[in-house]
């Protein structure tokens, strides 16, 4: 299976309200080793813990992995610089951050669209 390079690829995120690691590994196209080591690494992700510390993650979560994915992979952040830029200590916003959103948005709504039409 050949990994998606950007965003812009990856499937569209289901209308679930919890997710487990390996469905987001899926969504992301993220190991799940990967997704626990960034745990550790970005202070704002923090997927609930339920029984037997199974981790659930939440629409938010799948969002921030993507842009965490996105800042590593393709535009060839340092986790050191990722963690900068996702707190905010880093004020120039990419405009393709926006698009890539707004693309990602639109998917999602036409999808919806589609679902209340059917």
């Amino acid at each position: 299976m050949l990994e998606p390079s950007h965003n812009d690829e990856l499937p569209v995120i289901p209308g679930k309200r919890y997710f487990t690691i390996g469905e987001v590994s899926e969504l992301c196209a993220v190991k799940p080793h990967v997704l626990r080591y960034w745990e550790q690494e970005f202070p704002n992700l923090k997927p609930v813990k339920r029984r037997g510390n199974r981790r659930y993650y939440q629409r938010e979560d799948v969002i921030l992995i993507r842009q965490i994915r996105s800042l590593l992979y393709d535009q060839g952040y340092t986790i050191g610089g990722a963690r900068q830029r996702m707190s905010g200590e880093d004020d120039e916003v990419g405009n393709g951050d926006y698009q890539l959103m707004i693309r990602q948005m639109i998917t999602e709504l036409e999808e919806v669209l589609h679902v209340l039409n059917a």
